[in-house]
């Protein structure tokens, strides 16, 4: 199958946001990031730290989450969680929009929360998680449209701690909005290659997930098959 012989794994922000995670989950997230080279790791702000120490020349980024998992917190919070992520060695920036101010037409203040975060990550990227499945698609196009006029390098549908998942529906259509310079990123329910690889077809170029060593397994193992 031709679409299984992309580097599926450069693609992958490989995922642990859980509340009770330790650090020895932390560890091992980066152990096998750093096995399969992943794109990143996406780990809560408190792990940036440990992260950024166990994948000290591999390669791998650290990418954490602000203002998670709601983005009702204040600005401010969220550039200082930024910046505080920053310092420690964070390379990217998983922002979660403020939803209920999309919802509320105050788009102005949408925008500068985004514009804040951006200016405070100091040309790292940030992701805008627009949290698509609390949103009606002409919304999903406003968060969109909003997000890469801020600034934003990516899109990202969903914190996966919501009522819904990434969808196909909505990552085209995040694409179409997004345009040719912006990412899109797919979260939420990717856990085998067959999805995974759908997400990229419908526009995704980046995948976030915590099921990215069976996908690569699974990769893998179709290679193998293609060979015989």
């Amino acid at each position: 199958m031709r679409e299984t012989m992309i580097p599926i794994e450069r693609y992958i922000d490989h995922t642990l946001l859980k509340a009770d995670c330790t650090a020895e989950m932390i560890e091992k997230l980066c152990s096998e990031a750093r096995t399969h080279q992943f794109k990143a790791v996406c780990v809560n702000p408190w792990w940036v730290r440990l992260a950024v120490e166990q994948l000290k020349g591999s390669g791998v980024l650290v990418a954490t989450v602000i203002g998670f998992p709601l983005g009702a917190t204040y600005p401010t919070s969220k550039m200082d969680e930024c910046c505080l992520a920053l310092e420690e060695g964070a390379s990217e920036f998983d922002m979660v929009i403020n939803i209920g101010a999309l919802k509320s037409n105050q788009w102005d203040y949408v925008s500068e929360e985004i514009e804040g975060v951006v200016s405070t990550a100091q040309g790292k990227t940030v992701k805008a998680i627009i949290e698509a499945c609390l949103l009606s698609d002409e919304e999903k196009k406003l968060a969109c449209r909003l997000a890469r006029e801020a600034g934003a390098h990516f899109v990202k549908t969903s914190t996966g701690f919501s009522t819904g998942v990434a969808t196909f529906s909505d990552v085209a259509l995040m694409r179409e909005e997004a345009g040719g310079k912006m990412g899109v990123k797919a979260s939420g329910g990717i856990r085998d290659l067959k999805t995974a690889l759908a997400m990229l077809s419908c526009g995704a170029t980046r995948l976030g997930t915590s099921a990215g060593v069976s996908i690569v397994n699974e990769m893998r193992a179709e290679k193998e098959k293609a060979l015989l």
